[in-house]
């Protein structure tokens, strides 16, 4: 099996089709064909059907795909890692949920960049669930995210527990029954929190799986939302956005996750993780 056989694969896997595919890789459709029909014969299954309206991943294609995402992603780590100039003592692969980044994943990553400034920096954003799979099969070397469920050679602390506070751009905004009200996902526990305390509330016509999104769009077009109260309180400062009176306040909380055989090599990351919790 060649690395260029499983890349193949994926590309046939995200553009959906085999000419869609030779199109991206910039080969012919034939090549692609018997780079796929090589990997197929090496597994001993098909991991394609090839249809009329595109292509379709098998039992076996599904299960593969795992497998040829991480080796293709090791790959592109590892030829970093190895390529990295004289200069470069090593290089810090940091994972951070999209809603961490504001304050606390950028300055993770100025603190590391300015005080060490022969460690290489990496960064790749993804969900929480991403972020395990990452830390797990070594993508990454820190995590910061909302799950704290740390695997056996890693090590997790709390980062930060954000307050979650409704504001508004309108300063009469009702706490219900708010025709502009915005719903944001938070996690699982603050979607049964939020249920509970807005059971007889109308459901919210639009919503967003980021904080940052949902941020963006009522500061551009108005209502109200849920939103961590740090990212929030430059907007409060300067009225552009207030807090709703007599709403809930939630909670959700943050941790750093990091790989315990990367960061014994780091003597810096304590120091490092002392200036982010403060």
């Amino acid at each position: 099996m060649h690395l260029i056989e499983l890349q193949t694969f994926l590309a046939i896997v995200e553009t959906g089709s085999l000419v869609k595919a030779s199109q991206q890789l910039n080969v012919t459709q034939s090549t692609v064909t018997a780079r796929l029909k090589s990997l197929e014969d090496e597994i001993g299954q098909p991991l394609i059907i090839r249809q009329k309206s595109g292509s379709m991943l098998t039992a076996a294609g599904e299960r593969m795909r795992r497998y040829a995402s991480t080796i293709s992603d090791l790959w592109r780590q590892a030829r970093q890692e190895t390529s990295l100039p004289d200069a470069m003592s090593s290089v810090c692969n940091i994972g951070c949920h999209p809603d961490l980044w504001l304050q606390l994943g950028s300055k993770l990553f100025d603190q590391i960049r300015l005080r060490f400034p022969k460690v290489a920096l990496s960064v790749w954003q993804g969900s929480d669930r991403d972020l395990l799979h990452w830390l797990d099969n070594g993508l990454t070397d820190i995590s910061l995210s909302h799950a704290s469920n740390a695997g056996q050679n890693q090590f997790s602390r709390l980062l930060v527990t954000d307050k979650l506070v409704r504001v508004s751009t309108n300063m009469e905004s009702p706490v219900k029954f708010d025709p502009d009200y915005v719903f944001v996902e938070h996690g699982l526990d603050f979607g049964k929190q939020h249920a509970a305390a807005y059971a007889d509330s109308n459901t919210a016509r639009i919503s967003f799986g980021s904080a940052n999104l949902g941020l963006e769009h009522i500061l551009q077009h108005g209502g109200s939302a849920y939103l961590p109260e740090r990212i929030i309180i430059p907007f409060l400062n300067d009225d552009r956005l207030f807090r709703v009176s007599n709403a809930p306040v939630f909670e959700r909380t943050a941790y750093v996750v990091s790989n315990k055989s990367a960061i014994a090599n780091w003597p810096w990351f304590d120091e490092i993780i002392a200036l982010l919790v403060d």
